[in-house]
């Protein structure tokens, strides 16, 4: 039942007399206490805020000296008092609720700058069970709350970044019904996000993948020009989760990452990050979130060589993914073609001169290499919904296979099997991979029939051959993987004459007595993974 409204219209400018200082991160807060003690402000502050504040030399009250009562319980009891949330609940200019504070002795607090225990740092770094619960704040979200709903008489800070905006705003001693309501918003923003972090954390802990309520938070990195189109809006939120990537990645040079950019880029590391770097050097070109060339070699540069001899014309203006330390060597054969990205675990100083030639061109430096067999969460929008699911992180190295053909793979067939079985994880469905060597011969996405995923990948195949002056394409004598069953025949009967003599795939087809009869029909050899890996 809804609570009736008082009908007290808020005043715009509020005096700030009282102000209340409990943070965790204490960047700035010292300097934020000699601002508002210059100013005459009174201070109350808790724990370890006021000891850095009481250090300065500031005079500051104790908030027991509020409350009448001492922090209790290892400091887990200390502001959950009413003469602090009356304090901060009170609406001033009601009759009603002033004659309760003057009989209780109850004191208004005008400023509220709060912030929380570190919990998902805590988690960050894999905190045990106890020391991640011991980082649940309770005190700090109900005072954030408390301030944030009475934002008609109270201004509540939450991060340390709005101290200036705040000492800007309180130049003449009050600040301005605006600012509190932005504010307050924020602060309900920080205490949502902070919540779900723990909910989530809980529903990790105790093996829930789906619980009954499921919040994703974030925060805003930056705001972007626009989004996939320039009619559309677009913000860049991080959740905290320090897995290496676009999100955790120091932008070395090169104006913002576009939407787009940061899509790609996601994708195309997520795709390199399959192939370990201590076994040889990867490389992954990426363009509108499909891969248009991927390969392994001896050496980083010929490697990125390769994946561009597959499809060199979609890779122009594509995302540059490397698994290894982007060297000298690399950087000189990159610059020279278009490239909207590059993103590596880091950069050699020689390879970033080199880069700087190009000052458009984005350079990421990841710190590292996210772990493909690591679980997580990924999740899209859509109407009136969210779809949530586990990573993909199911790898073909951990997978039994299962010869289904009268031949065997040769060794190197089943090497490229694998190969190209993990590129096709990356591919939108429907997903058809050749590749040969370690190398992709040709790459079909995304379309509606697997035949036609099939035979665009062989057309792009000889586009390249002809391209590098090939006699044949090389999908001659590669193999195939597709990353969802075969339903027919035809499909494995395209890659046959594009020259593929070795298939990959899930199995598991109402047909597939008859897809492995043509196999053998054509002395082709094919093995089931028992995993598929749908990308829409």
């Amino acid at each position: 039942m809804a609570v009736a409204s008082k009908k007290i219209p808020a005043p715009n400018e509020v005096l700030i007399k009282t102000a209340l200082l409990s943070v965790s991160d204490k960047t700035g807060v010292v300097e934020l206490a000699k601002a508002l003690h210059e100013k005459g402000i009174r201070l109350v502050s808790t724990g370890g805020t006021h000891k850095a504040i009481s250090a300065a030399g500031l005079p500051v009250s104790d908030v027991s000296e509020l409350t009448g009562f001492p922090e209790i319980m290892d400091g887990r009891v200390k502001t959950l008092h009413p003469n602090v949330h009356g304090g901060l609940l009170a609406i001033r200019d009601d009759a009603e609720h002033m004659a309760a504070m003057g009989e209780h002795g109850i004191a208004a607090i005008d400023l509220a700058v709060i912030n929380l225990y570190p919990f998902e740092e805590v988690r960050a770094v894999g905190g045990d069970y106890p020391t991640t619960v011991e980082n649940i704040d309770i005190g700090g979200p109900a005072m954030i709350r408390a301030s944030a709903k009475n934002h008609a008489y109270v201004t509540i800070v939450t991060d340390p970044a709005d101290y200036p905006l705040l000492l800007e705003e309180i130049a003449d001693g009050t600040t301005r019904y605006a600012f509190r309501q932005k504010m307050a918003a924020k602060a309900y923003a920080r205490t949502a996000a902070y919540d779900a972090a723990i909910s989530n954390w809980f529903a990790e802990a105790l093996d829930t993948p789906m619980p009954r309520h499921r919040v994703i938070g974030g925060v805003l990195k930056e705001e972007m020009r626009y989004g996939e189109n320039p009619h559309q809006k677009a913000g860049f939120y991080v959740t905290g989760d320090k897995r290496p990537g676009v999100a955790t990645a120091s932008l070395l040079q090169g104006k913002q990452l576009s939407y787009n950019n940061i899509n790609d880029t996601d994708a195309a590391f997520e795709l390199v990050a399959e192939f370990l770097p201590d076994k040889s050097p990867a490389c992954a070109i990426i363009k509108h979130a499909n891969p248009c060339g991927v390969a392994t070699a001896p050496t980083l540069v010929e490697a990125y060589r390769r994946a561009l001899a597959c499809d060199s014309t979609s890779a122009f203006g594509g995302i540059i993914a490397l698994n290894q330390e982007l060297d000298a060597e690399t950087a000189e054969e990159i610059v020279k073609l278009f490239t909207e990205v590059i993103i590596a675990p880091s950069v050699s100083d020689d390879a970033r001169a080199i880069i700087a030639r190009k000052p458009n061109l984005r350079l990421l430096a990841a710190g590292g290499l996210p772990d493909p067999r690591v679980p997580g969460l990924s999740a899209k929008t859509v109407a009136g919904g969210l779809l949530v699911q586990t990573r993909d992180n199911g790898m073909v190295e951990d997978l039994e296979l299962k010869v289904v053909t009268e031949r065997a793979p040769t060794a190197q067939e089943l090497e490229d099997m694998k190969f190209a079985f993990k590129v096709a994880k990356h591919v939108k469905s429907n997903a058809v991979v050749y590749a040969k060597d370690g190398q992709t011969a040709g790459i079909g996405a995304g379309q509606m029939s697997r035949v036609d995923s099939a035979r665009i990948a062989a057309v792009k195949a000889e586009e390249a051959a002809k391209a590098l002056g090939l006699a044949a394409p090389l999908t001659r004598g590669s193999a195939v993987a597709s990353e969802a069953f075969l339903p027919f025949a035809d499909g494995l009967l395209s890659a046959i004459a594009a020259g593929a003599t070795a298939v990959i795939q899930p199995g598991g087809s109402m047909r597939d007595d008859e897809v492995i009869a043509a196999a053998n029909e054509h002395d082709v050899a094919m093995v089931f993974t028992g995993m598929r890996h749908f990308r829409h």
